[in-house]
């Protein structure tokens, strides 16, 4: 396949560009529809109890309230005639939205549980119908429509719709500011890096296909499943960031070719059997990595193996087809537009810090990478006391009108009627059976009340129904609220779902559902460690499968992925140490609650995926010169110094992109950038400059063992990066003899 690829670039280099500037312009339009079509929401289990809950009562009591306006007068309080008065007319405008039902307010019923304590402001509770792609569509249209100042009345909006509307419109504000800051910063690196114009800007290019195309596939994919629309997020940062890297590995190998005499056509065809070969191999173990999010349920994570396995896929095409031609009609002139600071020959040195750092760690392997790995652990401690949960208001900053509200809410009212527990009681249930199992729901410890259609309880006493009763009625179906004192999202508010699940239903009851957000919350961190096992078992067998078909060893993949879950684990445990604890909350303006559970299998994904990437990187060249009759040690060092400044600039460059997340406003996306780039950084530095050169020193001529069958299979179906020409002496290899 590469001798075919090459010899298609060499020869039609023409042919394949104009082919892929018509691809990417048609790859362009269908592109663009996708930012009409991706989706909020998506962070729970569609099989879990809590989400078939929801979707009974949207079928049989209209839906749950899902959209709170929040009433108030600045010179009365809401129980005067006049606002009232004002309030009643506000009401009845609602009811007749279409997409709206189950209107309930305190102007009509006078209930106290939709008053505030002090008097000076009262709920209305609503029902904004549709899916995930309408519903906040509708709840904007609503919000515009009402929200502010109201026939003498400020109206502020919250609860799901208007928070998950809110959230959906701040992200698409957060990319576009973190793309303004990385696009100009990474160019700026680029030129540092290459030294000159035209290869600094080949790199975007592929970054440019890898996004378009992304994009194209995402709009497609939208009109058959749900996709998320902070899948925008991981397209822009990994497609820029991964066409960097992989045309960074080819013009480092083609300049390098050129340095020693090659032509230009030899060149190109020596870098697409070994720095292509590489990329594709490296494309697969990120892709691998990013694929084991199908297993999860929720489209929200499915939504990045889509984007993300898109995207790598299209980035590797790209600079296999693409880069190889630019190559061939560049030639010499890839080292045109130079800047005046690199030295002329930067492109014939190879890196000797690095290889000098592999070399001093190699003689003192357990003195230098025992400090470095004790640091690694120390950061990762914080993952001993972590806690997981989903996203909520707290997620926005403090200043967002649908955060406000929320926390009026727990402030001023006696329970949060939105943040309620939902039971529904599938069957045709008699009065008494269902006064009985109200009254015994409202004995449990931390509720206030318990609605039913047979009245109002409260710790046992029951009262006779109001006007919103009515509505929690249906033949063959009944609906229960249960309302309790614990903050939304609390242990507690989890563990009165808990409490509430184990009740026994009432007689005559066919199934009871228990749902509401905390129970979603439940729900999903059940549904995601349940998946977990299986997800992580496909990434490490999968990993260790591709690794020793690139290796030819067992004991490389089993180091590899030691090494890259200690990176994690740091990078987590640090992220887990400023977001769950609190810590710098101050400096990115955020407010400390515990980790995105989605957010943080994301972030696991996306980093292993990297450092595989990394991983590659080096081990195709240690390889190389190992096959070629180095010593593991010379071939160790020889290896980074070749490599290391390739993959130190590339991590700093893709780094860039995940760190420019961090001016975002929603505190999970600042997580994802922050600790993304954080697991980058400490990948290609940590790992790959101290502790892989201390793990081959220690494990010596064992770091390329494998059982006789499985050297007989590798060689018959291994995948190798090709070396057309020995290795040549160097300061390096030389250096490496006198440490063995």
């Amino acid at each position: 396949m590469f001798d075919r690829v090459a010899e298609l670039t060499v020869r039609r280099p023409g042919i394949v560009l104009v082919v892929a500037s018509v691809l990417v312009a048609a790859m362009s339009i269908v592109g663009v529809g996708a930012f009409g079509k991706l989706v909020g929401g998506g962070f729970d289990d569609p099989d879990s109890q809590s989400t078939r809950a929801s979707r009974v009562i949207d079928e049989k009591f209209g839906g749950e309230a899902n959209l709170v306006l929040l009433v108030s007068s600045s010179a009365q309080r809401v129980t005067d005639p006049e606002v009232e008065q004002d309030g009643a007319q506000l009401v009845a405008e609602l009811r007749k939205e279409t997409e709206l039902s189950n209107v309930v307010s305190y102007f009509d019923t006078h209930s106290d549980s939709l008053l505030a304590r002090d008097g000076l402001s009262a709920m209305v509770l609503a029902h904004v119908k549709g899916d995930e792609s309408t519903r906040e569509e509708h709840a904007h249209d609503i919000i515009d429509a009402y929200a502010g100042q109201y026939e003498g009345l400020t109206v502020r909006a919250g609860g799901g719709t208007a928070v998950g509307a809110e959230l959906s419109e701040q992200v698409l504000q957060d990319l576009l500011l973190a793309e303004v800051i990385a696009v100009p910063v990474t160019l700026l690196l680029l030129l540092i890096v290459f030294g000159g114009v035209v290869a600094a800007l080949l790199p975007l290019a592929i970054g440019t296909v890898a996004v378009a195309g992304t994009f194209a596939e995402l709009a497609l994919l939208c009109s058959v499943t749900d996709v998320s629309v902070f899948s925008i997020n991981l397209t822009t940062a990994l497609g820029l960031g991964l066409g960097i890297d992989y045309a960074l590995l080819m013009i480092s190998r083609f300049r390098e070719q050129l340095a020693l005499g090659t032509s230009v056509a030899d060149a190109v065809r020596t870098t697409v059997h070994t720095a292509g070969r590489t990329v594709v191999f490296s494309a697969g173990t990120v892709a691998v990595a990013l694929t084991a999010l199908l297993v999860f349920p929720q489209y929200f994570l499915r939504s990045f193996a889509y984007a993300g396995v898109g995207v790598v896929v299209i980035a590797a095409v790209g600079t296999l087809f693409v880069m190889p031609a630019l190559l061939m009609l560049l030639g010499h002139r890839i080292n045109s537009g130079r800047l005046p600071w690199p030295k002329a020959d930067r492109h014939r040195r190879r890196a000797p810090f690095w290889g000098r750092l592999a070399g001093t760690v190699m003689r003192r392997p357990v003195l230098i990478s025992v400090p470095v790995l004790a640091v690694l652990l120390l950061a990762a401690a914080p993952l001993l006391g972590v806690t997981f949960g989903t996203p909520d208001e707290r997620v926005l900053p403090e200043d967002a009108a649908s955060r406000q509200v929320s926390t009026a809410l727990q402030a001023d009212f006696e329970g949060d009627d939105e943040a309620a527990v939902q039971v529904v009681v599938d069957g045709a249930v008699g009065d008494e059976a269902l006064d009985a199992y109200a009254e015994k729901l409202s004995l449990l410890n931390g509720v206030v009340r318990v609605e039913a259609a047979t009245g109002t309880y409260e710790q046992g006493s029951s009262g006779a129904p109001g006007p919103t009763n009515e509505a929690l009625n249906s033949p063959d179906a009944q609906r229960v609220t249960v309302i309790g004192t614990a903050p939304p999202k609390s242990d507690s508010a989890q563990s009165l779902v808990r409490v509430v699940r184990d009740v026994d239903a009432p007689v005559g009851s066919k199934e009871v559902l228990v749902g509401g957000g905390d129970a979603e919350l439940l729900d999903t961190k059940e549904s995601i460690a349940s998946r977990l096992p299986i997800a992580a078992g496909l990434v490490a067998v999968t990993t260790f499968i591709l690794l020793f078909l690139f290796t030819g060893s067992i004991v490389q993949p089993i180091r590899a992925l030691a090494l890259n879950m200690i990176s994690l684990a740091a990078a987590i445990g640090a992220m887990t140490w400023i977001f769950q604890d609190g810590h710098l909350s101050s400096v990115l303006g955020f407010t400390a609650q515990p980790m995105d559970t989605s957010m943080t299998v994301l972030l696991f994904c996306i980093a292993f995926g990297l450092s595989m990437d990394y991983e590659v990187f080096v081990t195709s060249r240690i390889k190389e010169l190992h096959d070629a009759g180095e010593s593991t040690e010379a071939a160790v060092v020889h290896g980074l110094g070749r490599t290391g400044r390739i993959v130190s600039a590339a991590a700093c460059l893709l780094a860039v992109g995940f760190f420019a997340f961090a001016t975002a406003k929603v505190s999970f996306m600042q997580m994802f950038g922050l600790g993304s780039g954080l697991a980058i950084l400490i990948d290609a530095i940590a790992v790959r400059g101290v502790l892989l050169p201390a793990a081959m020193r220690l494990l010596g001529r064992t770091a390329w063992y494998a059982p006789g069958p499985l050297r007989k299979f590798h060689r018959r179906f291994g995948i190798s990066e090709s070396a057309p020409q020995a290795a040549t002496p160097t300061r390096e290899s030389e250096f490496a003899a006198r440490i063995t």
